[in-house]
């Protein structure tokens, strides 16, 4: 799957409703720069399998290159959603053998204690190089790349 196309939108859900057909949701989100809807279905992955509620911390990632309806508050098909930390922030990229991403953004230091699953739950023992990565992290050097060490990397196989 190509996960260059896409785009996460951070901030707090203010709700989940169901939507006609039982099998989708609508999570309304609060962002720094107002309400935004997304839809979630079955095709959307939601990590940890997290029952997502009120209140919670999210970044919901949509794929910019598929079309979207004009109408405010703008509205996204959610391919991705995950419950952050308060001042957890993250990114999808792909990252080399050196565990550098792809547009130089970000330098991975994975420690001991960094989780590393599978989009599904399972632990991850292979190589992270040349993989697109998930990666949930608070805070990075001033260098360039920036580096940091990741609390949780969730591999996109």
């Amino acid at each position: 799957m190509d996960y260059t196309n896409y785009v996460p939108i951070v901030g707090t859900i203010l709700s989940v409703t169901r939507e006609g057909d039982c099998c989708s949701q609508r999570m309304s989100v609060k962002t720094q720069n107002g309400i935004v809807n997304f839809i979630i279905n079955a095709e959307t992955a939601v990590i940890d399998s997290r029952q997502l509620r009120p209140g919670m911390r999210v970044a919901a990632f949509y794929d910019s290159s598929l079309p979207v309806p004009l109408i405010f508050p703008p509205q996204y098909m959610a391919k991705l959603v995950t419950v952050i930390g308060r001042n957890e922030q993250v990114m999808i990229n792909q990252f080399d053998e050196n565990l550098l991403a792809t547009d130089n953004s970000l330098q991975l230091n994975v420690a001991r204690n960094t989780v590393v699953r599978t989009i599904n739950g399972q632990i991850f023992n292979c190589s992270l190089g040349n993989q697109n990565l998930l990666v949930y992290y608070t805070e990075t050097t001033r260098s360039i790349p920036p580096q940091t060490t990741p609390r949780k990397i969730i591999v996109l196989c």
